[in-house]
């Protein structure tokens, strides 16, 4: 695709020598978009990526997500480290970028040097994230960004996709909203490295807490794995936030002890490489469905002298 053109070179190094917020943005923006330089800024950008320690947040509508995620921001940067906060928020209808309820809810950090805040809409993509998540969070890494956040849509069972653009996974829950039950069907208890309860002051928090650690003991894990800790949180009152982030520099560390970090960061990369596979195929099949090609194999499996498999076989030949 060429080398970047003179601004945005200005936006990378503005980015690596400071992180200015203006190029952290702007760089963010030519990425989701997907424009022409989405490929060289990645390229520019990639022996800047490993530092920053991701950090998924999760759990269904009304647990307090955007709450929990500024009070998580307020705790750790009072231990002096940078943040970055990527909110995948749902896509408008209209315009189909993000509704950036997010930016309005942590509007506290917004003059703070320290914290880079930025809404991703979903676009329409499943699992709670964005396509262009995992090229983003480059951007945070490069920009020195000490611990990302990253805060999904929060769509139920479709969740689980966190775990993997995530060092440590964060599940939310709520007393009185059946959380126990339904983490167990949406299958998060399997990629939770930390459970925390918020809204604690509400009654069956506790029955909530007890739910929780029951069904985690019935969980099989290896000998010497992490045992997922079971925070209790009021978020509006910062209460147990400070339990939380210790228990993510526990998690850290059991994670570079055990070699777990590295084996997640090159599951995570392979997954990027494979969804970016996939979406050039994708483009070019977009580019030819109006073509006869497709037409005409579809009309010969309709008429039965051919069968769906080779006719798929033969699109990607053409593809190709």
């Amino acid at each position: 695709m060429g080398r970047p053109s003179d601004d945005v070179s200005a936006l990378i190094a503005e980015v690596v020598d400071g992180g200015r917020p203006r190029a952290v943005a702007r760089l963010i923006s030519l990425i989701e978009d997907r424009t022409e330089h989405a490929r060289p800024i990645s390229a520019a950008l990639a022996a800047t990526a490993g530092r920053a320690h991701v950090v998924g947040i999760t759990g269904s509508p009304g647990v307090g997500k955007s709450t929990s995620t500024s009070a998580l921001v307020t705790a750790l940067r009072a231990t002096g480290r940078k943040v970055g906060v990527l909110a995948v928020d749902p896509s408008s209808p209209f315009t189909g970028g993000a509704l950036l309820g997010d930016r309005i809810r942590m509007q506290e950090h917004a003059t703070d040097d320290g914290v880079y805040i930025r809404s991703m809409a979903s676009r329409g993509h499943l699992g709670g994230l964005s396509a262009s998540a995992p090229q983003a969070l480059r951007v945070f890494d490069a920009a020195g960004c000490d611990v990302v956040l990253v805060e999904t849509v929060g769509v139920g069972q479709s969740e689980v996709e966190i775990a993997g653009i995530a060092d440590t996974s964060l599940v939310l829950l709520a007393p009185g909203m059946g959380d126990g039950i339904q983490a167990a069907k949406a299958g998060i208890l399997e990629i939770g490295d930390i459970f925390v309860v918020n809204k604690a002051d509400r009654d069956g928090a506790n029955t909530t807490r007890r739910e929780i650690r029951t069904v985690i003991s019935m969980t099989d894990r290896a000998e010497g794995a992490w045992h997922p800790p079971v925070v209790m949180t009021v978020a509006t009152k910062a209460e147990g936030v400070d339990e939380v982030v210790e228990q993510i520099d526990a998690h850290r560390a059991h994670l570079e002890r055990s070699g777990e970090l590295g084996r997640r960061r090159l599951a995570r990369v392979r997954r990027e490489i494979e969804a970016l596979a996939l979406s050039v195929v994708q483009d070019r099949f977009e580019q030819r469905r109006n073509g006869s090609s497709l037409d005409d194999l579809a009309h010969d499996v309709l008429a039965g002298t051919c069968d769906p498999y080779t006719a798929a076989d033969q699109l990607v030949a053409d593809l190709a």
